[in-house]
């Protein structure tokens, strides 16, 4: 027979657990978040987010001008855009990356367009077959994703992966962060 103190000693413990693995990875998501590629990579790619209609969110729109401000001060680094199409959207996450690439000076031949993805892996996978053998890459994305994004580019065997955190809204850290903590867990088991 269960106990009330029996009980009361497990909830300890799981609860005891799971902060544990919070600050773990916490302190994971924060290491990767901040460190910076090194200049001249041949291509950095940027994890697609919601589009509202044409119109990038708060968290693409982060994303975009980290990115921007790197291919200004690297000319010969390329950008794949890397997101499909979701309900709401009525273009790529893609599309609306390459947009803003272009009206904010980045020429057409260095933007590769990756519009089929869903996901955080086939982002990855699909951005991979895009590009050549070897290559230098970073992956750009919000700082709460920074750790993940980075596991699954090593299991996807990229022969370099750096990163390059945009920050995260304001209004949307809560929800995310605590998001992501299910979501690594969810790499760690699942995505090999």
């Amino acid at each position: 027979m269960i106990t009330k103190k029996r009980v009361k000693t497990l909830m300890k413990i799981t609860m005891v657990m799971l902060l544990i693995y919070i600050i773990i990875v916490h302190s994971l998501i924060y290491q990767t978040a901040k460190q910076e590629p090194p200049k001249g990579m041949d291509y950095l790619i940027v994890l697609g987010a919601r589009v509202k209609g044409e119109v990038m969110t708060k968290a693409l729109l982060f994303r975009v001008e980290a990115a921007l401000e790197y291919l200004k001060e690297n000319p010969n680094t390329k950008v794949i855009a890397s997101g499909g199409q979701g309900p709401g959207e009525d273009i790529t996450e893609a599309e609306a990356m390459r947009r803003y690439f272009v009206k904010h000076g980045i020429e057409e031949e260095r933007i590769i367009l990756e519009d089929r993805s869903t996901t955080t892996f086939e982002n990855l996978s699909y951005s991979k077959a895009l590009m050549e053998d070897g290559a230098s890459v970073a992956i750009v994305s919000n700082d709460f994703h920074m750790y993940r994004a980075s596991l699954i580019g090593k299991r996807l065997d990229f022969a370099e992966v750096h990163t390059l955190a945009g920050k995260t809204p304001k209004i949307a850290i809560l929800k995310l962060w605590s998001r992501e903590y299910f979501a690594v867990a969810k790499t760690w088991i699942m995505d090999k």
